[in-house]
């Protein structure tokens, strides 16, 4: 599934060509792709026809495109979604699209956004917007602002702040981290302390830190815990550096090139290979219907020391 580098590597793509577009027509070609949509709200077609397009934002895994007023149209990748730039008379495969919005642009003339999608796992809605708990910028633009800046859709609203958010709370997650005593694994992967880590990224993380995914998050002290959200940082910030990872055609930025992030993994996909730091052979262990990746010599789970009793 594609994690914060390869939505923000989409979101970057996207931002200068439909920035101040406006949506001349929309064909869904595949109503399984509007999951999302709250129907109730109208037909997404007839809501996003005519609407120009103030900006492209994120948060975490989400990115939506303000149109006007309280809406935005939001979309999730899912598993193999994909958001492709092209000319309007592109000629390629389309077996996958599932969505197509037509724009024409003030300087770039007339542009085509499709919505690809193999797996059918990824969707589009127009969503309400709401306003931030805290009352900063709701994601990442890259600078541009406006009225919406200061809203979220309701379907991103419970999503906690990305690590790479300026407005992110280094302090909420070191104190989430000490009152869980669940692996710290789980803990990067609940988007609701954390946003944008996947399984990549945090196995990345991990191995970097010489942490056992299993390793309970309350065990770790408040230093390394602000150690490992550096950790995180760097990992996400190489890979968004590198165009995210790409390990088939499936991931692929808006003109569909792929990311080559996949050539600089310790951790993740590397079992039987040896560890790069001290040459133990990385295990592939079960994970949450996933897997994890770890050096069984780097990455020891640790015994949480136990105060002395006062009888001592």
């Amino acid at each position: 599934m594609p994690e914060l580098p390869e939505v923000e590597v989409v979101r970057a793509g996207l931002a200068p060509a439909v920035t101040g577009a406006t949506i001349s027509a929309v064909d869904v070609l595949d109503a399984r792709a509007l999951t999302r949509h709250d129907r109730t709200m109208g037909a997404f077609e007839a809501l996003a026809t005519g609407a120009r397009i103030d900006a492209a934002v994120r948060r975490g895994k989400f990115l939506w495109l303000p149109i006007g007023g309280d809406r935005a149209i939001v979309g999730h990748l899912g598993m193999s979604g994909q958001i492709l730039l092209r000319t309007p008379d592109h000629a390629g495969d389309d077996r996958h699209v599932r969505i197509r919005l037509h724009l024409e642009h003030p300087e770039h003339g007339e542009l085509r956004v499709d919505f690809v999608d193999q797996r059918t796992f990824g969707s589009l809605a127009v969503d309400r917007l709401v306003a931030t708990t805290d009352g900063d910028v709701a994601g990442f633009s890259a600078g541009v602002t406006g009225e919406w800046a200061r809203s979220i859709p309701t379907q991103v609203a419970h999503i906690a702040r990305d690590p790479l958010d300026p407005a992110f709370s280094d302090a909420a997650f070191v104190a989430s981290l000490a009152r869980r005593a669940s692996g710290v694994k789980r803990v990067l992967l609940h988007q609701g302390v954390i946003s944008g880590v996947g399984n990549i990224y945090a196995d990345e993380s991990l191995w970097a830190m010489r942490l056992h995914p299993e390793q309970p998050a309350s065990s770790i002290s408040a230093r390394r815990a602000h150690e490992l959200l550096a950790a995180v940082r760097e990992v996400l910030a190489k890979a968004l550096a590198e165009g995210g990872t790409s390990f088939d055609a499936q991931y692929v930025n808006v003109n569909g090139a792929s990311g080559y992030f996949a050539h600089s993994l310790n951790a993740y996909g590397r079992a039987g290979l040896p560890c790069p730091r001290c040459g133990t052979p990385m295990v592939r262990e079960p994970f949450m219907n996933r897997s994890s990746h770890r050096c069984p010599r780097c990455q020891r789970r640790r015994t949480p020391r136990r105060a002395a009793s006062s009888g001592s």
